[in-house]
């Protein structure tokens, strides 16, 4: 690991903040690309899903006639990469008349749990959000 990846021999912590919608702009795919690469170069990873960016997690993405692929089945590979924390902002959702079941059921396997499968997404208040994110050594906005 590089040494500005860690600080007193230990890991810094990378939020990637998700604001926007899934289509329309690069940002998302952009967003889950930078995170893919990270995670492979054993980042402490997780993502946060604000305002817009909590249509990234929507259930049943169809994008035919918008011509764009459709890369939200990519969000089920995460937890391979070990990235386990998606922390989705209640109000975020509830003001774009959303609820947790619109969203993807994304899990991911414990190697110290018998590979138990458990949740990735981790709903969080907009005040819980704000202490996730005091928490973060670095934190990448898209």
């Amino acid at each position: 690991m590089s040494e500005d990846m860690e600080e007193g021999g230990t890991v810094k912590k990378f939020m990637y903040m998700n604001r926007k919608a899934p289509y329309g702009t690069i940002y998302a795919l952009e967003a889950l690309e930078v995170v893919l690469i990270g995670a492979a170069f054993d980042q402490d990873v997780s993502l946060a899903f604000i305002d817009d960016g909590v249509f990234q997690l929507t259930k049943d993405q169809n994008t035919d006639d918008i011509g764009i692929k459709n890369f939200s089945p990519a969000f089920r590979a995460l937890g391979d990469y070990d990235v386990t924390k998606l922390y989705v902002e209640k109000e975020s959702l509830a003001e774009r008349g959303l609820t947790q079941d619109d969203l993807m059921d994304l899990v991911w396997e414990d190697e110290d749990d018998d590979w138990a499968e458990k949740p990735s997404i981790i709903m969080v208040s907009r005040d819980e959000m704000k202490k996730v994110l005091g928490d973060q050594d670095v934190i990448m906005s898209f």
